[in-house]
């Protein structure tokens, strides 16, 4: 019989369907010190988690027996998946059950915004009956603008649809036809900022989206325009937020995430144009029950040896094909991710080239799935191995896969191609030995980069003193660089440098080296 250790609260309706189903012994052991879950997870088969217990590398050392580990909601990052996928463990979340309850408590807080819900009846329960003061506004016919068309997105949109409202969406990731198929009219940034009268937020927090709703996007927005954010937060400037609101250059905001909870001591609470709740988006009695039937029927599927629909690390191989071909699927992750950073315009197709004896020989199939989580893992919570590819056609991207005998300067190199309404953006990469995954090409330059960690990407000017300009300007903001690669199409002409450095590069840095008369453009990547 298969042990279940449960180490935070769940849902008695996911335990039932344990124990109910005879081959699970379930033990629940809440609030165990670190010390203790060393002690005990040896003797464990599977463990469930929220968010609370935090899986170590120490703690999959430990675990023995240990094939799958069970998060009751979306975020890992309690979780050293690296560690777990090394050491064969399955790891597994539950990226639908608070969808519905998300998408319900967005619309939720529209509509208190739009008709002053909240203070007006806070006014009557303080014995003051005044109607003039909360007028509020309809939201048929108004333009309804939601940033990311992922899960909650595309739920959220549906029940705006229906309140006869119109829909406008900024997400490079989905085809047009297939926004269109949802009623939704693609736009860009700008766009969306300008023409919406509530603006949604449903993008995952990354170096590229943190603060990315600020100062200058605030002032492209209506005067009458309100803002509405149950995602994550710090995709919000607050402080810019604050200014906007209190100066009445926008109408209103509403907020169910801060980028410091608990938030009590935000300046945001002080005005009276601010709806703000204590992150309630997934809490939900439904939503919790969801979450924890759908963990528990995936350690079930896990331990009996059934297809797992929510497998966040790479499904189990055979193990001599996961040898042979475990750097590339890293690789092939780390070069999807890359290009999702880097490209711009709708995404509309991916071409992935295999060229050598390796490729010719192996089934590649893995690879181009690992491809296709890591193009879509930087804006979806809810992707994962299964789920990519269906992800993928679902927002109109084909895929195309092609093989060939090697290239002459790489014996194995896999080259990808993404293309958009504004061109082909290519990357291709090898290995070098069994464990050194190389980026060797970005276009038409040849490099030879290091696709790990916090990268620049640099488009600028071939010509002597570019590339001491760049370390100065980081240098005085105290980032360190780690490494740098420079790739040269011809003297005199256009570069480009990918610089490794050891943090995170803020944007006010970014924003002075793209400054500068000699580059083109600055990107940030994380891999």
């Amino acid at each position: 019989m298969n042990k279940v250790l449960v180490s935070d609260l769940l849902s008695q309706q996911g335990l039932d369907v344990l124990i109910k189903s005879g081959d699970f012994k379930v033990d629940v052991k809440l609030d165990l010190t670190h010390e203790e879950l060393l002690e005990h997870i040896a003797n464990y088969d599977a463990l469930l988690i929220r968010s609370g217990t935090k899986v170590t590398t120490d703690v999959i050392d430990a675990a023995k027996r240990l094939k799958v580990i069970g998060r009751a909601g979306v975020g890992v990052d309690n979780i050293d998946v690296e560690a777990a996928t090394r050491s064969g463990i399955l790891v597994v979340n539950t990226p639908d059950g608070n969808t519905i309850a998300a998408a319900e408590h967005t619309i939720a807080m529209v509509l208190a915004l739009a008709r002053n819900l909240v203070p007006a009846g806070i006014s009557l329960k303080d014995r003051i009956w005044v109607r003039n003061d909360y007028i509020g506004v309809e939201l048929y016919g108004k333009v309804f603008g939601t940033i990311g068309l992922g899960k909650i997105g595309r739920e959220v949109a549906k029940r705006a649809i229906a309140f006869g409202m119109k829909l406008i969406a900024f997400d490079p990731f989905i085809t047009a036809n297939s926004a269109d198929k949802m009623g939704v009219r693609l736009v860009d940034r700008d766009t969306l900022f300008q023409e919406s009268d509530f603006i949604s937020v449903h993008a995952l927090l990354t170096a590229e989206t943190y603060h990315s709703i600020g100062e200058s996007e605030i002032k492209l927005m209506k005067p009458t325009a309100r803002i509405i954010n149950c995602a994550r937060g710090g995709i919000i400037d607050e402080m810019a937020l604050y200014t906007a609101l209190k100066n009445k250059q926008i109408s209103g905001a509403a907020l169910d995430v801060f980028e410091d909870e608990p938030a009590i001591d935000s300046p945001l609470l002080d005005l009276d144009n601010v709806l703000a709740l204590p992150h309630l988006g997934a809490s939900t009695t439904e939503a919790q029950e969801h979450v924890s039937i759908e963990v528990a029927q995936q350690i079930i599927n896990a331990l009996q040896g059934k297809p797992v629909a929510n497998a966040v690390n790479q499904p189990r191989i055979d193990p001599r094909m996961f040898d042979i071909l475990g750097p590339y699927l890293e690789l092939a992750e780390k070069i999807g991710s890359f290009h999702a950073q880097i490209v711009e315009g709708q995404i509309s197709a991916i071409k992935i080239h295999y060229s050598g004896t390796l490729f010719q020989q192996e089934d590649v199939k893995p690879i181009t799935v690992a491809l296709q989580k890591g193009l879509l893992t930087p804006v979806l919570s809810e992707v994962n191995y299964v789920s990519a590819p269906f992800l993928v056609k679902q927002r109109g991207i084909s895929v195309t896969q092609t093989k060939s005998d090697a290239e002459s300067d790489y014996s194995n190199l896999i080259t990808v191609t993404v293309t958009t309404d504004k061109g082909d953006t290519i990357l291709a990469g090898t290995t070098f030995g069994r464990k050194e995954i190389r980026i060797v090409r970005i276009n038409q330059l040849d490099l030879n980069a290091t696709p790990n960690g916090y990268i620049l990407l640099i488009s600028n000017r071939d010509q002597p003193g570019i590339i001491g300009l760049m370390g100065t300007i980081l240098g005085e903001h105290n980032i360190n660089i780690a490494d740098m690669t420079v790739g040269r199409s011809r003297i005199e002409d256009v570069a480009l440098t990918l610089i490794n450095v050891d943090s995170v590069v803020p944007r006010n840095v970014i924003k002075s080296i793209a400054a500068q008369e000699k580059i083109d453009s600055v990107k940030q990547v994380i891999l």
